[in-house]
C-alpha cells in the first residue's frame, strides 16, 4: 500500500464476516449520505451514512502498523483493527500471544507448540517485558522480577471462557515460577507446586462442549517466596465447584475425570473391591453420551494422579479412602427406586446400595431407609415422613453433590498442608485461574455467580489500568482531565447491595414455602427501575442483567435449590457413623469462621483459607447460603489482588470446532475498548520522524525543543498531543497521521533516488553513444584534417616568402627614416641642454651672493645678542657671588667650619703639595714651550704677512673673507683675555696653597707612604698583566689541544660510520633469515637446566671476558673477520650504540668548545673595558695639558699683545689647538663605540645583572664625576678601590653564570634528548597508522622487541661493566695475595694458612643447574601460603608466566631426588587443596581463575614431560631425559590435576559468560553501530511502562570487544596454552551466537531488514576482532555463522521461488524451524518493504523438507531409481496441496 492510500481503507461491518475492509473511491464531503467504496474482491458499495448520528466507518490502520505485538501500538484501537490484528498474527503468523496494554491476550492454538520448553524459560528470565515478544513466560517473569525489585506481592489474573485455554496458561505460569524460583532446600517444594496441578485437573476440570479439559471452579493459588525469592511453598483457594455436574451432564458432555479415570483403571487388583465397571455402566458418568476424549488416555491420566499424590504426601490408605468415596458415588447414582403407595413412598433394593454402604462402611439399613425418609421437627414433637420418588432423586443427588464437594474440600486442604512451609514467608504471587463471562441459551444460579464475579474482576481491572494511565500523565504533568471509563459500580450494587439479587435471594430462601416465582416477582418489583435489569417480555420466571460485556438473560427455576443446597441431616449423621476415620472426618461440623485479610504496610502475608461451602444441618437457620458463601469468599479475593500488583492473562477461543489455528469472527471487549492514547519519548519521535524536520532545526541539541516545534508545525489543533516531561501524547489517528507524512517524504526521497539513478543510466547510455560516434568524427576529421594541413602548409611556404621580401624591403626604408630622426634629435636635444646648463650657472652665482650676504647679517646679530646675554649673566652671577660671600664670611667664623678644615687637612696639605710641584714642573715646560712656540710664532707671522700682501694683490675685490678673517682674530683675542684671567685665579691660588703646605709639618713622612704606596700599587698592576698573559695562554694551548682531540674524534667517528653501513647491510640480511624461522605451536618446554627465574633473550650475547667495551668489540670484528662479526646481533647492536654515544661526545666537545670561545670573548670585553678606562684617564690628562697650555698662551699673549709676533705665535697654537680637537673627538668616538658593545654584551648575556655592578659601571661612566673627584686629588684611589670591587663582583658574577649556564645546558640536552624521543615514537606512530592492522601488529611487535633489546643491551653492558671490575678487583686481590704468600713464605709460615688463603682467589665455574629446589618439610605450609593460598597475579606479572608452577615442580624434583615420598605426596596433596581454596574464595574472578589455570596446566605438563609421559617425552634432548623423575610414578596426581584443570577451565568459562551475558543482547542486536539506519516504529504501552527498569543498562560493542581484549589480554599475559586460549574464545563466541540467536527467535521487534545490516555490521566487528588476534584458526568464527545466515536471512529478497531457493541454499547452519520462525517474526519498518507471504513461507518448509529428504536418501545409498520415484511421489503431493509445482518441475 502506498502512502496515498492510508485514509483511504476503511472497515465497514458485514453480516457473515462481522468486518470487512474497504478503499473510498470518492473523496467524502460533509453531508453526504453515502460513500463510494471499492471490497477487496473489487466489487463497489455505496455505504449509507447516519447523517443524525454522524457516524462514519472505523479507518484501518497503515499496512505497518498490522500486526504489531501490541494492540496499544496501533494508531486506531477499535473493535476491527483489534480482530484483524490478531487474526493476522494468530493465522499468518502463528503467534498465539497479543499484548494489550498491561493485559497479555492468549488464544487457544488447540495443538500443542514447542514454545514451552526450559530453554524458552530460560530465554525470557531476566529480560524486560518490552523487548522479547508476548508470552506468558513474559507476564511470569514482570510478576516474578517486579515482586524481587519493588517488594510488593503480585498477582496474576487469568480470565477467559471455558475452552480459552485458561488452566494450561495457569499451569504454564507456576511451571515457569518453579523454574525460576527453584526451592533453596532439598524438599523439593516446586515440584508438589507443579504436582497439583493433575490431581486438581483431575477432581475439578471435566470436557464441556467448549473444552475437553474445562475447570469446573475457580481457584487462587498462592506461591510463597523467602527472601532471597526461592520457592518455600503455597496455598489454594477455590470458588464455586460446579457440584450440580457430578449428578448431570449434559449432551456431549462429561463428568469430571477423576471418574473415568478410576473406571479406566477398575481392571487393577487394588480396585477389584470396588466393584466398578467401564463408565458406560454408571448413571453419573454415562449421561453426556460421551466417556472419552479423543487422544486422552484416562488410564495414563490416572497413573499421573496417583504419582502427584503421592509426590505430595497423600497417604497409601488415604488414597484407596479416596477412590473408595468416588467409587460410592458412582454407585449412588445407580441406585434404583421403586415406587410405592402411589407414588407418596419408595423402597430402595440394589446391589449398588450395598456397594455404597460397604464402600464408606456405614449400616446399610439405615442409609436405605433415610434415602426413602426424612424427619420433620415440631415444637411439640418429630415425625418421620416418607419422600416420593422424586424426592428420593434429589436427596440423593444432593447427597452425591455433598460427598463429592466435602472430598474437593478436604483433597485441597491436604495439598495446602503439603505445601505449607514453617519457614517465614517474605512474599507470594498468587495465580488466579477463574471462570471468564459465560452466556448460553439457558443461563442459571452457575452463570450468575459467574459472571458477578466477572463483574467484581473487571471493576478490579478498570481501577487499575485507567487509574495507571491517569497516574501517567499527571506524573508527565499533562493538564488533561481525568479518563471517563465505564464504572460497573451500579452494576454490582444490583447484585450485592442491601436488598439486591443475592439478599432477595437469601430472603426467599428463608421463606418456608419460598418459589423462583416468588422471588422473580419480588426483583421486577424492587428493581424495574434499575438501568442494569430488565425484564422479559415472553417470560416471567427470567430476568436480565446488563453486564459490562453483554446482557444476559437468567432463568429463575432451581435458584432457591441451588442456593440453598439442602442435604438431610440424618444421612450426614449416618456417615458422620462410619467405620472410616477419614468417612467420618469429612462430614464433622466445623465453624464458619472465615479470617479476614489484614494487608498493611508492613505485613506481606495473607491468610487464606478453602472456600468450599460448608453445608450444617438442614434444619438450621443460621446456616449459611451459597451465595452468601461466594459473596464472602469474593470479597476475600478482591481484597487480596488490591492488595497486590496484578498482572492480566485474556484466553480467547477462536472456535468452535476445536481446530488448530482457525479463528471465527468474535469479539472480546476486554481487549477492543474504545481508543487509547499513543505515548512516545522524545527520543524514539525523534529518531522515527527525523525525516520531516529541518535541517536547521536538527542543529539544535535539545530534542525535546526539536520535537515540540515538528508537532507544532505539522499538527495545526493543539488538542490532538501534548508534551509531558518525557513522553508525547497523542490522541487516536495522530500516529497514522505522522506515518504518513513519513512515508509521503520517503516516497518523495525513492522518487528523487529513482530518478537520479534513471538519469545515471541514460548519461551512461549517452556517453557510450558520444564515444562511439567521436571515434567516426574522429577518423572522418582526421582524413579531412590531413588535406587541410597539406593545403595550409603549402600556403604557408609561400606566405614566408611573401613575409621575408616585404620585410626586407620595409626594414630599409624604415632604417633610412630612423637614421634622419636620430641626427634631428642630437642636434635639438644639444640645444636644449646648452640652454639649461647657463640658466643653473646664473642662478648658482646668485645663490653664493646670498649664502656670503645671509651669513654675514647672521653673525652680526648673533655678537649683537651675545654682548647682552654676557653683559646680565656678569651682573647676575656677582650678585649670587655676593650673597655667596656673605654667607661664607658667616661661616667662616664660627668654631664649626674650623673643625671642618682641619678635619683631613694634612691629606690635603699633601695632595697640595703634590700639586704645587706637578704645577712647577708643568710651569717650566710651559715657559720653555712657550719660548719656542713665540720664535715659531714670529716666524709664521712674517709668513703669514707676506701671503697677505700677495693675496691682498691678486684678491682686492675680495674684501668679504678679509671681514671675516678679522672677526675671527677678534675672537681669539677674546679668548686669550678670558684665559689670561684664568692664569691669574690659578696662580693666586698656587700662592695660597703655596703658604697652607708651609704651615704642615708631616708632609715629607706623606711623601714617602705616597712612594710606597706608588710601588705596591706598579706592583699589582705588574702582577695582574702577567696573570691575565698566563691565562690567556693556557686558554690558547687548550684551544688547540680541544680543535686536536676533535679532529681524532671526527677520524674515528667517520672510521664508525663506515663500519655502521656494512654492519647494517648484513643485519638486514640476518633479519630476512630471522623471518623464515617459526616456533611450532604448543605449550612451552623449558629446559630442566635452566632455572625459570632467568629472564629469556631473544638475541646472544658477548660476555665481558671476551670483549671488553667497544674498542675491544672493533678488535674482534677485525680479528674474526667481516662475515662471521656480522652474524653476531648483540655486536651490531653494541657498535650502533657506541656510534651514538661518540656522536653524544662530539656534542659535548663542540658544547665545551662554544663555551672557551664565549669566555675568550668575555675577557677580550674586559680587556676592552679596561683599555677605555686607561684611554678616558689619558683624555683628562690631554686635558689638563690643554687647559695649561690654553693658559700659558692667554698669558704671552697679553704680555705680547700689540706685536705681530704674538698674533702669529697665537695663530700656530690655534692650529694645534685645532688637530688636539679633532684627535680628542677621535679618541671620544672610540671610546663610545667600546662603551656600547660593552652594554650590549652585558645586556644580552646577563639581563638581570646585580644592581650593585649596574650602581658602580654607572658610577664610572658618569664623567662629570671626574672633576669632582679630580679637585681633592682623590681619582687614583678611588678609582683602584673601585676597580677591585668591580673584579671581585664581576668574577663572582661570572661563576655564578658559568654554573646557571651549565645547568641550563644541561637540561636542554635532555630536553632535546626528549623531543627527538618523541619525534622518533611520532613518526613510528604515523607510520603505523598508515600500515594495514596486521602489519601494524608486525611493527609494534618489531618496535617492541627493539625497545627490550636495548634495554637488556643496557642491562647487559652495566652487568659487563660491573664483571669487568670484578676482574680487576680479582687481579688486584691475587696480587696481594701472592705478597702475602711470599712474605708468609719468608716468614716460615704454615702449608694450612695458605691453602686456606688460596681459596679465596679460586675463580667460580658455570654452574650446571639441576632444576630443582630444595625446602624443609616445615616450611611447606609458609610455601603453599606464598606460592597460592596468598599470590596476587600482579605480584608475579612481571616475571615469567606460570612461575609458581615451576617453583612447585623444582620442589618436587627434590623431593623425587632425596626419594622422599610423603614430601612429594603432602606437597601435591597440599598444592590442589590451596589451589581449590584459591578457587573457591574467587569463583567471579576472571583474572584470578585464568591465573591458576595457566599454572595448573603447566605444572600439569611439566609432571607429563618429566614424569614418564610418551608423548611429551618425545621431543625432550637428553639433558632434559636425565632430568626426569626417578623414584616415584605420578600418575594418578596427573589424573588428579587433569581433573582439577577442567574443573577450572569450566569455571573460567562460567565466569566469563557471566560478565559477557548481559552485553550480547544490547551491544550485538540493539546497538547501532550505522547510525540513524534502522527505524523505530510505534510502540505499545509495554515498552512505554512502568515494566521497563529504571536506568540504562545497555552496552555497545565496543564494550564486548573491549571485554574481550581483557579476556585476551589477561590469559596471553598469564602464559595460559594458545590451545586453550582458542578453546575459551570458542565457547564464548558460542556463547554469544547462541544468545544473540535465541533473543532473535523470540522478538519480534528485530527482525527486520535494518536490523539484519546492523547485526551484519556488528558480526564483522568481532570477526576483524577475531582476525587481529590470530585466532581465526579456533573455530571461533565458525560459531557464529547460524548468527551470520539469519542477518544474512533478514536481508535477503523474501518474494519468489529463486528466492526461497537462494534462502535454502545460504541458511544451512539454521534449522526449518528457525528460518520459519525468523520469517514469521519478519517486520516490515517501512511502508516501501513487504511483508513475507504464508505461500513464501509454505514453500520454504516444502523445500526445506524436500532437501532433507533427498539428503537422507542419498546417505542411505538407496538406488537411483528408488530415488526417482521418491522425489516424484513427493513432488505430486506438493502438487495436491499447494498447486505451486509446474510440470516442468516434474
Amino acid at each position: 500500500m502506498v502512502a496515498s492510500q492510508l485514509y483511504t481503507l476503511v472497515w465497514i461491518p458485514d453480516p457473515d464476516e462481522v468486518w470487512k475492509s474497504a478503499e473510498i473511491i470518492k473523496d467524502y464531503k460533509e453531508g453526504d449520505k453515502s460513500l463510494q467504496l471499492k471490497l477487496e474482491d473489487e466489487t463497489l458499495y455505496e455505504y449509507p451514512i447516519d447523517l443524525q448520528g454522524n457516524e462514519l466507518p472505523f479507518l484501518r490502520n497503515p499496512d505497518i502498523l498490522v500486526g504489531e505485538n501490541d494492540l496499544t501500538a496501533l494508531s486506531y484501537l477499535h473493535e476491527p483493527a483489534v480482530l484483524h490484528n490478531l487474526k493476522v498474527r494468530f493465522l499468518e503468523s502463528n503467534h498465539i500471544y497479543t499484548y494489550c496494554g498491561i493485559v497479555l491476550v492468549a488464544i487457544n492454538p488447540y495443538e500443542q507448540l514447542p514454545i514451552y520448553e526450559q530453554d524458552v524459560i530460560y530465554a525470557y528470565s531476566g529480560q524486560n517485558m518490552g523487548d522479547m515478544d508476548p508470552h506468558i513466560f513474559a507476564v511470569a517473569e514482570e510478576a516474578y522480577k517486579q515482586m524481587a525489585r519493588d517488594e510488593k506481592n503480585q498477582s496474576i489474573i487469568v480470565s477467559g471462557e471455558s475452552g480459552a485455554g485458561k488452566t494450561v496458561s495457569a499451569k504454564y505460569a507456576m511451571r515457569f515460577f518453579a523454574t525460576v524460583g527453584g526451592s533453596a532446600s532439598e524438599t523439593n517444594i516446586e515440584a508438589k507446586v507443579l504436582a497439583s496441578s493433575p490431581i486438581m485437573e483431575a477432581i475439578g476440570n471435566a470436557k464441556t462442549t467448549r473444552n475437553d479439559n474445562s475447570s469446573r471452579f475457580g481457584k487462587y493459588i498462592q506461591i510463597g517466596f523467602d527472601k532471597r525469592y526461592h520457592i518455600i511453598g503455597a496455598n489454594m483457594r477455590t470458588y464455586l465447584l460446579e457440584k450440580s455436574r457430578v449428578v448431570f451432564q449434559a449432551e456431549d458432555e462429561r463428568n469430571y475425570h477423576i471418574f473415568y479415570q478410576l473406571c479406566a483403571s477398575a481392571s487393577l487388583p487394588e480396585f477389584k473391591d470396588l466393584g466398578l465397571t467401564c463408565a458406560e455402566d454408571f448413571f453419573y458418568t454415562s449421561q453426556g453420551g460421551s466417556t472419552s476424549i479423543d487422544g486422552v488416555d484416562d488410564a495414563d491420566d490416572f497413573e499421573k494422579t496417583r504419582h502427584a499424590f503421592t509426590l505430595l504426601g497423600v497417604k497409601e490408605s488415604h488414597q484407596m479412602a479416596i477412590f473408595r468415596i468416588i467409587a460410592a458415588i458412582l454407585h449412588l447414582g445407580n441406585l434404583e427406586i421403586e415406587s410405592e403407595r402411589d407414588g407418596e413412598a419408595c423402597s430402595i433394593e440394589d446391589e449398588h446400595l450395598n456397594h455404597f454402604c460397604g464402600l464408606l462402611g456405614v449400616e446399610q439399613g439405615q442409609m436405605q431407609h433415610w434415602l426413602c425418609h426424612r424427619k420433620l421437627v415440631t415444637t411439640a414433637e418429630t415425625y418421620v415422613k416418607s419422600m416420593s420418588v422424586q424426592q428420593v432423586v434429589n436427596a440423593r443427588n444432593a447427597l452425591a453433590k455433598h460427598i463429592y464437594a466435602q472430598l474437593f474440600g478436604w483433597i485441597v486442604q491436604h495439598i495446602n498442608k503439603a505445601l505449607h512451609t514453617t519457614v517465614k514467608q517474605h512474599s507470594f504471587i498468587g495465580v488466579l485461574d477463574i471462570y471468564g463471562f459465560e452466556t448460553f441459551e439457558v443461563n442459571s444460579f452457575e452463570q450468575f455467580c459467574i459472571n458477578y464475579a466477572n463483574e467484581k474482576l473487571q471493576q478490579q481491572f478498570n481501577s487499575h489500568v485507567f487509574k495507571l494511565e491517569q497516574e501517567e500523565y499527571m506524573k508527565e504533568g499533562i493538564p488533561w482531565t481525568l479518563i471517563d471509563f465505564y464504572d460497573n459500580q451500579p452494576c454490582i450494587d444490583l447484585i450485592e447491595a442491601k436488598l439486591g439479587i443475592l439478599d432477595l435471594l437469601d430472603e426467599e430462601c428463608k421463606v418456608p414455602k419460598g418459589t423462583d416465582q416468588n422471588w422473580a416477582q419480588k426483583l421486577y418489583d424492587r428493581h424495574g427501575g434499575s438501568q442494569h435489569f430488565q425484564k422479559p417480555r415472553m417470560s416471567n420466571i427470567s430476568f436480565i442483567v446488563l453486564h459490562f460485556a453483554d446482557k444476559v438473560e437468567y432463568q429463575c427455576e432451581g435458584f432457591l435449590e441451588k442456593n440453598r443446597d439442602t442435604v438431610y441431616e440424618e444421612q450426614i449423621n449416618i456417615l458422620k457413623a462410619s467405620k472410616y476415620q477419614m468417612v467420618a472426618d469429612l462430614f464433622q461440623d466445623e465453624k464458619d469462621a472465615a479470617s479476614t485479610t489484614s494487608v498493611g504496610k508492613g505485613t506481606s502475608k495473607i491468610n487464606v483459607r478453602s472456600a468450599r461451602p460448608v453445608i450444617k444441618a438442614a434444619n438450621k437457620e443460621h446456616k449459611k447460603t451459597v451465595g452468601h458463601q461466594f459473596r464472602n469468599s469474593l470479597h476475600l479475593l478482591m481484597e487480596t489482588l488490591n492488595a497486590t500488583t496484578p498482572h492480566y492473562v485474556r484466553c480467547i477461543k477462536p472456535n468452535d470446532e476445536k481446530l488448530p489455528f482457525k479463528a471465527s469472527q468474535n469479539t472480546d471487549r476486554s481487549c477492543s475498548g474504545g481508543a487509547c492514547r499513543g505515548l512516545w519519548t522524545y527520543h524514539d519521535f525523534f529518531n522515527r520522524y527525523r525525516v520531516l524536520m529541518k535541517k536547521r532545526d536538527l542543529s539544535k541539541n535539545d530534542k525535546k525543543q526539536i520535537c515540540q516545534t515538528l508537532l507544532e508545525d505539522l499538527i495545526k489543533d493543539p488538542d490532538k498531543f501534548q508534551f509531558g516531561r518525557t513522553k508525547i501524547f497523542f490522541r487516536a489517528g495522530q500516529v497514522a497521521y505522522l506515518e504518513k507524512l513519513r512515508a509521503d517524504k520517503f516516497r518523495a526521497a525513492t522518487i528523487m533516488i529513482q530518478k537520479t539513478v534513471r538519469g545515471w543510466l541514460q548519461r551512461i547510455k549517452y556517453q557510450r553513444l558520444r564515444r562511439a560516434a567521436i571515434v567516426i568524427q574522429r577518423y572522418a576529421r582526421g582524413h579531412l584534417a590531413r588535406r587541410l594541413a597539406e593545403h595550409l602548409r603549402r600556403t604557408r611556404a609561400a606566405i614566408t616568402l611573401q613575409k621575408q621580401y616585404r620585410m626586407l624591403r620595409i626594414r630599409r626604408a624604415f632604417q633610412r627614416v630612423r637614421k634622419a630622426t636620430v641626427t634631428i634629435q642630437a642636434f635639438a636635444r644639444g640645444m636644449f641642454v646648452r640652454r639649461i646648463y647657463r640658466q643653473v650657472l646664473a642662478e648658482h652665482k646668485a645663490t653664493i651672493l646670498q649664502k656670503y650676504a645671509r651669513g654675514w647679517l647672521a653673525r652680526t646679530r648673533f655678537r649683537r645678542i651675545r654682548g647682552a646675554t654676557i653683559v646680565l649673566q656678569c651682573y647676575y652671577r656677582r650678585r649670587k657671588a655676593r650673597q655667596q660671600l656673605k654667607a661664607l664670611k658667616i661661616e667662616a667664623r664660627s668654631a664649626q667650619h674650623l673643625k671642618k678644615l682641619n678635619i683631613g687637612m694634612e691629606n690635603k696639605v699633601v695632595q697640595l703639595q703634590r700639586k704645587i710641584d706637578e704645577q712647577n714642573k708643568e710651569y717650566k715646560l710651559l715657559n720653555e714651550q712657550l719660548s719656542t712656540l713665540t720664535s715659531a710664532h714670529s716666524s709664521e707671522v712674517e709668513k703669514l704677512k707676506k701671503e697677505l700682501e700677495q693675496y691682498q694683490q691678486s684678491q682686492q675685490g675680495d674684501g668679504n673673507q678679509l671681514v671675516s678673517l678679522r672677526e675671527e682674530m677678534e675672537h681669539l683675542r677674546l679668548e686669550l683675555e678670558k684665559a689670561h684671567g684664568e692664569r691669574k685665579v690659578v696662580e693666586d691660588s698656587y700662592v695660597k696653597e703655596k703658604d697652607l703646605l708651609r704651615k704642615v709639618r708631616r708632609i715629607s713622612d706623606l711623601e714617602e707612604e705616597n712612594a710606597l704606596l706608588k710601588q705596591e700599587k706598579e706592583e699589582l698592576n705588574s702582577r695582574i698583566l702577567c696573570q691575565s698573559e698566563g691565562k690567556q695562554k693556557v686558554y690558547a694551548e687548550e684551544n688547540i689541544q680541544m680543535k686536536k682531540e676533535l679532529e681524532e674524534e671526527r677520524s674515528r667517528y667517520q672510521n664508525l660510520i663506515k663500519e655502521y653501513s656494512r654492519l647494517e647491510q648484513r643485519y638486514d640480511n640476518l633479519r630476512d633469515e630471522m623471518t623464515i624461522i617459526k616456533q611450532a605451536p604448543g605449550h612451552r618446554r623449558n629446559p630442566s637446566n635452566q632455572s625459570s627465574l632467568e629472564s629469556d633473550s631473544n638475541y646472544p650475547s658477548i660476555s665481558t671476558s671476551e670483549i671488553g667495551d667497544t674498542e675491544d668489540v672493533i678488535q674482534q670484528v677485525e680479528e674474526v673477520g667481516t662475515d662471521k662479526a656480522a652474524m653476531d646481533m648483540s655486536l651490531f647492536l653494541k657498535l650502533q650504540k657506541r656510534v651514538r654515544e661518540l656522536e653524544q661526545e662530539r656534542k659535548k666537545l663542540q658544547t665545551q668548545l662554544e663555551k672557551k670561545e664565549q669566555e675568550s670573548k668575555k675577557a677580550q670585553v674586559r680587556d676592552a673595558f679596561e683599555l677605555r678606562q686607561e684611554l678616558e684617564s689619558e683624555n683628562k690628562k690631554l686635558k689638563n695639558e690643554l687647559n695649561e697650555l690654553r693658559k700659558a698662551i692667554a698669558d704671552r699673549a697679553t704680555q705680547n699683545n700689540s706685536s705681530n709676533d704674538v698674533q702669529d705665535s697665537y695663530n700656530l697654537l690655534l692650529n694645534q689647538l685645532k688637530s688636539a680637537n679633532e684627535e680628542l673627538e677621535v679618541r671620544k668616538e672610540e671610546v663610545l663605540i667600546l662603551r656600547s658593545q660593552i652594554m650590549k654584551a652585558a645586556q644580552q648575556k646577563e639581563p638581570g645583572k646585580n644592581t650593585v655592578k649596574e650602581r658602580i659601571m654607572g658610577f664610572l661612566f658618569k664623567t662629570e664625576d671626574w672633576g669632582y673627584l679630580n679637585e681633592d686629588g682623590e681619582l687614583g684611589l678611588a678609582y683602584q678601590g673601585l676597580k677591585q670591587v668591580a673584579r671581585l663582583l664581576e668574577a663572582q658574577l661570572q661563576d655564578q653564570r658559568r654554573e646557571h649556564e651549565e645547568e641550563v645546558e644541561a637540561l636542554q640536552n635532555q630536553v632535546e634528548a626528549m623531543k627527538e624521543e618523541m619525534e622518533k615514537q611520532q613518526q613510528a606512530f604515523l607510520q603505523t597508522l598508515q600500515l594495514s592492522p596486521e602489519a601494524q601488529v608486525e611493527f609494534g611487535l618489531q618496535q617492541e622487541i627493539t625497545r627490550l633489546t636495548n634495554e637488556n643491551l643496557d642491562l647487559k653492558e652495566l652487568l659487563e661493566k660491573l664483571e669487568k671490575n670484578e676482574k680487576k678487583l680479582k687481579k688486584q686481590l691475587k696480587i696481594y695475595m701472592k705478597k702475602v704468600q711470599d712474605f708468609e713464605g719468608e716468614l716460615g709460615g704454615g702449608t694450612a694458612q695458605h691453602e686456606r688463603n688460596r681459596q679465596v682467589a679460586v675463580q667460580r665455574k658455570e654452574k650446571d643447574f639441576q632444576g630443582m629446589l630444595e625446602y624443609y618439610k616445615e616450611d611447606e605450609p609458609l610455601l603453599i601460603r606464598n606460592l597460592i593460598t596468598d599470590l596476587k597475579p600482579q605480584a608475579v606479572a612481571a616475571t615469567v608466566p606460570c612461575l609458581p608452577a615451576y617453583i612447585l615442580y623444582m620442589c618436587i624434583r627434590h623431593a623425587d631426588y632425596i626419594n622422599d615420598d610423603q614430601k612429594v605426596h603432602s606437597l601435591l596433596t597440599s598444592t590442589i587443596n590451596g589451589i581449590k581454596k584459591v578457587l573457591k574464595k574467587h569463583n567471579d574472578d576472571f583474572e584470578m581463575t585464568s591465573f591458576w589455570l595457566a599454572n595448573t596446566c603447566r605444572l600439569l605438563h611439566c609432571l607429563k614431560q618429566y614424569s614418564g609421559d610418551a608423548g611429551f617425552m618425545t621431543q625432550n634432548t637428553p639433558k632434559q631425559n636425565e632430568h626426569c623423575l626417578k623414584n616415584f610414578d605420578l600418575t594418578e596426581y596427573r589424573q588428579v590435576l587433569s581433573h582439577l584443570s577442567t574443573q577450572i577451565y569450566q569455571q573460567l568459562i562460567k565466569v566469563a559468560e557471566g560478565i559477557l551475558q548481559p552485553m550480547i543482547v544490547s551491544g550485538v542486536l540493539e546497538y547501532e553501530s550505522i547510525q540513524g539506519l534502522s527505524g523505530v516504529k510505534p510502540m505499545g504501552y509495554r515498552n512505554r511502562s512502568s515494566s521497563m527498569e529504571d536506568g540504562d543498562n545497555s552496552y555497545s560493542l565496543e564494550a564486548i570487544v573491549r571485554q574481550l581484549n581483557t579476556f585476551h589480554t589477561t590469559v596471553c599475559e598469564q602464559g595460559l596454552d594458545p590451545e586453550i586460549i582458542q578453546q575459551v574464545f570458542k565457547q564464548l563466541f558460542y556463547m554469544i551466537n547462541a544468545v544473540a540467536l535465541n533473543n532473535l527467535l523470540l522478538r519480534k521487534d528485530v527482525c527486520s531488514w535494518s536490523t539484519g545490516m546492523q547485526l551484519r555490521f556488528n558480526i564483522s566487528q568481532l570477526e576483524e576482532w577475531l582476525r587481529s588476534k590470530n585466532l581465526q584458526q579456533s573455530g571461533a568464527l565458525q560459531t557464529l555463522e547460524p548468527l551470520i545466515q539469519a542477518a544474512q536471512l533478514l536481508q535477503l529478497k523474501k518474494k519468489t521461488a529463486e528466492d526461497a531457493e537462494a534462502i535454502c541454499s545460504l541458511c544451512t547452519a539454521l534449522t526449518t524451524q528457525q528460518i520459519v520462525k525468523i520469517l514469521n517474526l519478519y517486520t516490515p519498518v517501512n511502508e516501501f518493504e513487504e511483508r513475507v507471504t504464508v505461500a513464501f513461507i509454505r514453500d520454504i518448509q516444502v523445500k526445506q523438507k524436500l532437501g532433507l529428504f533427498l539428503f537422507a536418501l542419498q546417505h542411505l545409498h538407496i538406488p537411483c531409481s528408488l530415488q526417482k520415484v521418491v522425489v516424484f511421489a513427493h513432488q505430486l503431493a506438493r502438487l495436491a496441496v499447494h498447486g505451486s509445482v509446474l510440470l516442468s518441475d516434474l
